[in-house]
């Protein structure tokens, strides 16, 4: 069973794709590697069943069979998060009693479209608390408060997310992926700050941590997004927890470009799984349709910016 998830929370909780077969099947061989993988790059925590990890093309089935082979991969070494946004409840509940009862740390829900002003809003996640706390009692199932309006469409302001932390006891987490947010992060922080709102764990998410040094900067605890270089969000971190804060912006500077070049919104998914089985993590770099798939000239691109990166990172040292 993996550790609950805590408002103490730190480090990187790397976002993990879903491997499959290249005829499209769960690929069990690949999710043990990916997840060898992860641990090794030295991760805090791992949060799977997300936008990258293509969440709403698996079955309900495929998505307990999937965390499953994490969390057994895993072996209570490292937090693991479940995301469980569903267009429904009823659908929200089945899965987090599923996964909570193979050992998941917590879960991590975004509002839906649908919502729009303040109030509706805060009765979503109002709905949200009691629905989680339905599935282990009073205190209720530790969950992620996800704020990603490119993916959404929804805008939650900093008052907003505050209130929604102080009416739900068990959001543990904001991951934090407004653009531009740094202004919303800060004001999050600095209630936390005054002890006028709650320490929860603040961990960011802007594709790829492409504003991660700034974010820390802020007050940021750590990272919650992917990346096919994980060890470059938990190095940038590591050195910012130091004090190093110059080598956290020239680590960072020397992944920038290919960190960028993966968080096209149209190709992304498929660059990240073509480095990782470049990179010997998953066997297949398939993506399930809809999906994309790279161009020779794309894998010409990708190739140009790891020579680049791999050079940039030597002379650093």
């Amino acid at each position: 069973m993996s550790a609950t998830l805590q408002a103490s929370a730190r480090g990187v909780y790397l976002i993990t794709v879903t491997p499959f077969t290249a005829s499209g099947a769960l690929d069990a061989s690949s999710t043990d590697r990916m997840v060898d993988f992860c641990l090794e790059s030295g991760v805090t925590g791992l949060t799977v069943l997300g936008i990258m990890g293509e969440a709403p093309k698996l079955t309900m089935q495929e998505s307990e069979a999937f965390v499953q082979q994490v969390l057994a991969r895993v072996n209570g070494r490292v937090p693991v998060v479940v995301g469980a946004s569903a267009p429904g409840f009823a659908a929200m509940k089945e899965l987090t009693e599923r996964v909570m009862a193979l050992g998941a740390s917590g879960v991590m829900v975004a509002p839906p479209a649908t919502v729009r002003t303040d109030d509706q809003i805060l009765s979503y996640f109002d709905m949200v608390t009691d629905t989680l706390a339905s599935v282990s009692g009073a205190q209720g199932v530790p969950w992620v408060l996800q704020d990603h309006p490119v993916a959404t469409g929804v805008q939650m302001s900093a008052r907003t997310i505050m209130n929604i932390v102080r009416n739900a006891p068990s959001c543990m987490m904001l991951k934090h992926e407004d653009c531009p947010g740094l202004a919303k992060l800060s004001a999050i922080k600095a209630a936390m700050d005054s002890q006028e709102l709650r320490r929860i764990s603040i961990l960011t998410g802007n594709g790829g941590g492409l504003f991660l040094p700034e974010e820390l900067t802020r007050g940021a605890d750590g990272a919650m997004t992917g990346f096919a270089y994980p060890e470059m969000m938990v190095d940038v971190c590591a050195a910012h927890a130091a004090g190093d804060v110059e080598r956290a912006h020239d680590l960072f500077d020397a992944y920038l470009p290919l960190a960028r070049y993966e968080q096209q919104s149209v190709i992304g998914l498929a660059v990240r799984k073509h480095l990782f089985v470049q990179r010997g993590v998953i066997a297949s770099a398939f993506v399930r349709k809809p999906g994309p798939k790279l161009s020779a000239q794309d894998e010409q691109d990708i190739a140009r910016l790891v020579a680049r990166q791999t050079r940039r990172l030597a002379d650093l040292g």
